[in-house]
């Protein structure tokens, strides 16, 4: 019997050679093995980092403001959304126009969603009442309802920026318009945690820069532009 069943393995192994080994000799010859077995694996993405302080999560603090319609706006506002947040002032002569360009294909971006928003607080609120922060609105096409052109209390709108997003905001005279601020925007998820992907090392990034164009890609500095990669991590977040 074991002979027999030798011979039946043998027989196996021949029939295998005979009809396998060819194909496998062809799709190696063609370069196409590596390649389809490659484009079938899905690898899992990691999520979106939160950003910490003390070993908890960053929470957006609370902030109550006057919108560009008039409207009083909280962080109850954005409850379930996904949003986007950044310091300016309408009549920034540098950086600002860029951040609001660039907000504004967000805004195209996700027209769609429910689930998005954009936080804008003015860091010269005496100048930008709400009458000015709608003129600005019109002038570079702002109309998502979600969208908040937000101005108040001078100190409280400081503090948010500096203590609360750890965003830079400060009055100097020296500096373009009068005022100097980081042309970053903090990504927010819709239990209000601040988020982002992880660099190279597996370190959060924390910020996204605002002020480089997707069109324009690089800075003078050699710094890139991430607009790109906020746009994925909006969708990863909305996905949540």
């Amino acid at each position: 019997m074991k002979k027999y069943t030798y011979v039946w393995v043998s027989l196996v192994i021949l029939v295998f050679g005979i009809i396998f080994v060819p194909k496998i000799v062809d799709r190696i010859s063609k370069g196409t093995i590596v390649e389809n077995d490659r484009m079938n694996v899905k690898p899992k993405e990691a999520p979106l980092a939160y950003i910490t302080l003390n070993d908890k999560k960053k929470q957006v603090p609370a902030f109550d403001f006057i919108n560009q319609d008039s409207v009083r706006v909280s962080n109850a506002d954005f409850k379930g959304k996904v949003f986007v947040v950044e310091f300016f002032f309408t009549s920034c002569p540098s950086i600002c126009p860029v951040m609001t360009e660039n907000l504004v294909v967000l805004q195209e971006e996700f027209k769609a969603s429910e689930n998005f928003g954009i936080a804008s607080f003015s860091i010269t609120p005496d100048y930008d009442t709400p009458q000015v922060l709608k003129a600005y609105a019109k002038k570079y096409g702002i109309h998502d309802k979600d969208w908040h052109l937000m101005t108040g209390d001078k100190e409280q709108v400081y503090d948010l920026a500096n203590n609360g997003f750890n965003i830079f905001a400060a009055e100097m005279p020296d500096a373009p318009g009068g005022f100097e601020h980081s042309g970053l925007f903090a990504l927010v998820d819709k239990e209000g945690y601040l988020r982002s992907r992880t660099d190279e090392f597996g370190n959060p990034i924390i910020y996204y820069r605002g002020a480089i164009t997707e069109k324009k890609g690089v800075n003078e500095h050699g710094e890139k532009e991430q607009i790109s990669a906020l746009k994925e991590d909006i969708k990863r977040l909305l996905a949540e």
